[in-house]
């Protein structure tokens, strides 16, 4: 797999995926800032990755730490939450991740836990959540994977895949899993403007995996949809609204209304810690606004006219009425989505 994080002694590797996909070459962060930064300025980035990576910064930030005590390393534990947490507000699974390792760290505080013990369950707090992700691609790689048709082609935007993860993928396992079951399956890549990442870093790795794919760009999906060529569309998510709204890369609500026109099912495929419970609806999702600079400009060349109007949203949101099913690795929901993500959370607990 991909590897698009590693723990090392050193700090956390990290495949740097701004210089894909020309380029593989890798950024070590032994810092928690360090990694910060990195999730910031999108050498790591997908939902499921950038908690993970949190998870790591919070480990290197205690194995770091000059305090003698757990006691006295706890406002330093407090700030470095505090700052990965700053780097980038819609995905929800950077949250999941930091209240998590929050919760580990008050009940060893409370149990007077010494400070060299919780370095380590920090730690191996950190090393669980990227088995776990790993573990629940590939679970919802196969229960999506039978959704996807026997053969034809399922258009997929931005990168859901193993660089957006820990590996295997969300929306690309479940592409991944429907070709070892056997599918014929070719892959139609949205390019994702404006970073890019479905022209960079989806077709990067189905190339890689030697799943025949073609890279669109996003005003097209239309013509092919009406041409018959796509026969199902499979996305991931950065935050899941109690109701089943969605939020994810911008041009997702695009792609779900075209498919809900032309008669094609719109899966979408994310972890459970990317569904948030707590927040009502869509319009309660933070919409990060990115630098204009990736806009105005591409591979350091400037493309529009100075002092032009920019907007630069990085994520939009999918109305449920427009999502044939998520699939997670507790199983696939369909509307109602209120009903059965509740109920699904109910099981599960």
């Amino acid at each position: 797999m991909i590897p698009t994080l590693t723990w090392t002694e050193e700090g956390v590797r990290f495949i740097d995926q701004t210089r894909l996909p020309l380029e593989e070459s890798y950024v070590l962060a032994s810092t928690y800032d360090q990694v910060a930064e990195i999730i910031v300025t999108m050498v790591v980035r997908g939902a499921p990755a950038i908690g993970v990576s949190a998870a790591y910064g919070i480990a290197l930030g205690a194995k770091h730490t000059k305090a003698k005590t757990t006691g006295e390393f706890a406002p330093e534990f407090e700030k470095i939450c505090a700052r990965l947490a700053s780097t980038r507000p819609t995905a929800v699974n950077l949250f999941w991740a930091i209240d998590r390792m929050k919760a580990l760290f008050a009940k060893l505080l409370s149990s007077g836990t010494p400070l060299v013990q919780v370095q380590e369950k920090i730690l191996a707090e950190a090393h669980a959540m990227y088995e776990e992700d790993i573990a629940a691609c590939k679970t919802m790689g196969a229960f999506g994977g039978a959704l996807l048709p026997e053969e034809g082609g399922v258009l997929t935007h931005c990168n859901a895949g193993a660089l957006a993860t820990c590996g295997y993928g969300t929306a690309l396992g479940v592409i991944r899993a429907a070709v070892e079951q056997g599918k014929r399956i070719h892959v139609y890549a949205d390019e994702t403007r404006p970073f890019l990442q479905g022209a960079r870093l989806t077709a990067w790795e189905l190339m890689a995996d030697g799943i025949p794919t073609t890279v669109l760009c996003d005003n097209m999906a239309a013509s092919l949809m009406r041409a018959g060529k796509i026969k199902a569309a499979v996305v991931g998510a950065d935050r899941i609204a109690a109701n089943g709204d969605v939020a994810n890369k911008i041009g997702t609500y695009n792609v779900a209304i075209l498919a809900k026109e032309h008669g094609i099912p719109f899966y979408v495929a994310a972890p459970w810690s990317t569904i948030d419970l707590a927040t009502p609806t869509g319009e309660a999702i933070p919409i990060e606004e990115r630098p204009q600079v990736e806009v105005t400009h591409h591979a350091g060349r400037q493309l529009t006219p100075n002092g032009v109007g920019i907007c630069n949203p990085a994520f939009d949101v999918t109305p449920a009425k427009y999502v044939t099913a998520i699939i997670t690795e507790r199983g696939v929901l369909r509307a109602p989505y209120a009903d059965s993500l509740r109920e699904m959370e109910l099981v599960a607990s």
